[in-house]
């Protein structure tokens, strides 16, 4: 979750609603979840153009 905040972070991103999906961790076998919570439109659209960003890098030879 601390990675994943940092890296939203350095593009100018945040998730207020981001934390530890907490019942995760009574389940058996364990499944820690993150959970990413609700984001505003502009959040999602500034997140949207850094993933379409990322994308377009890998995809050069």
């Amino acid at each position: 979750m601390t990675e994943l905040r940092d890296a939203l972070a350095a593009h100018g991103i945040t998730l207020p609603s981001i934390g530890v999906e907490l019942p995760a961790f009574a389940a058996t076998p364990r499944l820690p979840l993150v959970a990413l919570g609700n984001c505003n439109a502009d959040t999602a659209r500034r997140l949207s153009a850094v993933l379409r960003t990322a994308w377009r890098v890998e995809e050069r030879p």
